[in-house]
């Protein structure tokens, strides 16, 4: 597919074929702009308002059809070896790479990141592909030692089987390879919808595995909407569900999932990620890493940062430093290198912003900074029509029971809560909110870098670092309220497969573990 506008309605790829006419589908989710037929919808450029594509809707039936040939394909594609499996996954290795400036601008026009950031989208996706397909020549499964000499005792891994991928728009091309590239070369295969805001690059990845050559039915995309994930996660053919958004979407998936016998979904969801900045702070450190945790992708990603909780002895310094930074933050057209923070992704998430924004001034705010209505110069000539919104700042005595302080905006809406005392405090505050995704601690004191490390409640932890930039061969995901499981590297493959116990009896005799003995008695005995 071109990276200019067209005119032309896209469909969905299943069982090796592109569909070629209108499915019968109800309309599309509000805030997302329709078509004439109520059959289809439309990606729009974040910054500009304008038509990118016109997709079609998927449907309960192109949803069954696609399980349908993901079925059909998983016994011959399983009895493929790791190595041949994962030829098809170089194969797209290398376009993401040749075609990296191209895609990078697509991923940009199409969710509203700022160019280096679609950029490293893609090349996160080449990260995770290689990975995968590299995993296909390492070692697979442990040697156990038995108790019984005459004995030989391993565990195997085992493809599960139609894996159901839903991912979200923020990282467009990045995440569906941490979910996909994993499954596909374990053995399974896959059903995927994007997400509704990118269609764009779900066609180009589809493209991809076409070019590929994929067998027919290993992999397949559904355009659409969340009754077509939903389809997809409901459904008794798919053995795991992966998914990676919202936390109520993903809770509903996963409490669904998780009372049905032998099917499993490993959830990546949201967060209201602290930064902790202690008196021992290298303050050069503490604002780079706060302004980059809350302002990259405009406060869009699942590890941004929305609390900032300050020692008392920096706090207000550190205030003066960062306020003046988020006055000045380049809101802009995100294909400008110039650009550190581009428009939000749609119309109904600019007045959710605004909802956040308003509730922190009910509960107490100071607000520092309110960029959230850019004056008209701020706003690139000629994208009047984009979604934009900047910085929004303030500062709260820490109360439990705040919403603002509770509930993620997503979005550049940050709080300062200063504390005081040791660590301890800081480390109860930044663990007082249902979230427990990704984090941060600013400190020259190792003390306080491990007391963190060991009682912060986080899967991803960062010491010095802002708390964003995870790399693929680590685990991603999150406690509490931010996942039940981890998406990417070698966690992602417990979720895709069957482990199993193998014990083989090497001896003519049968000897029993834990002294059980082996000899038969009969009645005659």
């Amino acid at each position: 597919m071109s990276e200019h506008v067209t005119e032309q309605r896209h469909g969905h790829y299943i069982g090796g074929e592109w569909t070629d006419g209108p499915s019968a589908g109800g309309r599309p989710a509000s805030g997302r702009t329709e078509s004439a037929e109520s059959d289809s919808f439309e990606s729009e450029n974040p910054a500009t308002g304008e038509t990118l594509a016109t997709f079609e809707r998927g449907t309960a039936a192109d949803v069954d059809a696609a399980l349908e040939a993901a079925t059909d394909a998983f016994e011959e594609w399983r009895a493929l070896s790791y190595i041949d499996r994962a030829e098809y996954l170089w194969e797209i290795y290398h376009e993401l790479r040749d075609r990296h400036e191209e895609l990078g601008e697509i991923v940009s026009k199409e969710c509203g990141k700022e160019i280096s950031e679609g950029k490293a989208d893609v090349t996160e996706a080449w990260h995770m592909v290689e990975w995968a397909a590299g995993n296909a020549r390492h070692p697979h499964g442990d040697v156990v030692p038995s108790e019984v000499a005459g004995k030989d005792s391993s565990m195997r891994r085992k493809p599960r089987g139609v894996v159901g991928c839903i991912t979200p728009w923020n990282f467009p091309v990045a995440i569906p390879f941490w979910h996909m590239a994993i499954a596909l070369v374990e053995g399974n295969t896959v059903v995927w919808k994007p997400a509704e805001q990118t269609p764009w690059c779900g066609q180009i990845i589809a493209e991809m595995f076409e070019d590929a050559g994929i067998p027919e039915g290993v992999f397949n995309m559904v355009q659409g909407f969340g009754d077509a994930g939903a389809a997809i996660t409901d459904d008794d053919r798919v053995d795991t569900v992966l998914f990676t958004g919202s936390a109520e979407v993903g809770h509903e998936i996963a409490g669904k999932v998780g009372g049905e016998p032998g099917k499993l979904a490993a959830c990546e969801m949201g967060g209201k990620n602290g930064i902790v900045v202690t008196g021992e702070a290298d303050l050069d450190i503490a604002v780079h890493s706060a302004v980059m945790s809350s302002f990259k992708t405009t406060g869009q990603r699942c590890v941004s940062s929305e609390r900032l909780i300050v020692h008392e002895d920096v706090y207000d310094e550190f205030k003066a430093r960062f306020v003046d930074i988020a006055e000045g933050i380049a809101v802009g057209d995100p294909l400008e290198e110039d650009t550190f923070m581009g428009p939000v992704i749609e119309a109904d998430h600019v007045e959710k912003i605004r909802g956040y924004n308003d509730l922190a001034r009910e509960e107490g705010a100071t607000v520092l900074v309110d960029r959230f209505d850019l004056a008209d110069e701020e706003v690139p000539d000629g994208y009047a029509d984009g979604h934009w919104v900047g910085p929004f700042v303030y500062e709260i005595d820490y109360e439990s029971d705040l919403r603002c302080l509770n509930e993620e905006c997503f979005g550049p809406h940050v709080a300062l809560i200063e504390y005081s005392g040791d660590i301890e405090n800081a480390v109860e505050i930044h663990n007082d909110t249902p979230y427990g995704l990704a984090g941060a601690i600013i400190s020259e004191d190792y003390r306080q870098i491990n007391y963190f490390r060991d009682h912060a409640d986080l899967g991803l932890a960062y010491a010095n670092l802002p708390c964003i930039g995870a790399e693929v061969q680590l685990p991603f995901g999150g406690v509490k309220k931010s996942g039940n499981g981890y998406p990417s590297a070698r966690e992602a493959i417990e979720a895709v497969t069957e482990r199993t116990a193998w014990t083989m009896n090497n001896s003519t005799d049968i000897e029993m573990a834990q002294g059980l003995s082996a000899d038969i008695k009969t009645s005659e005995d």
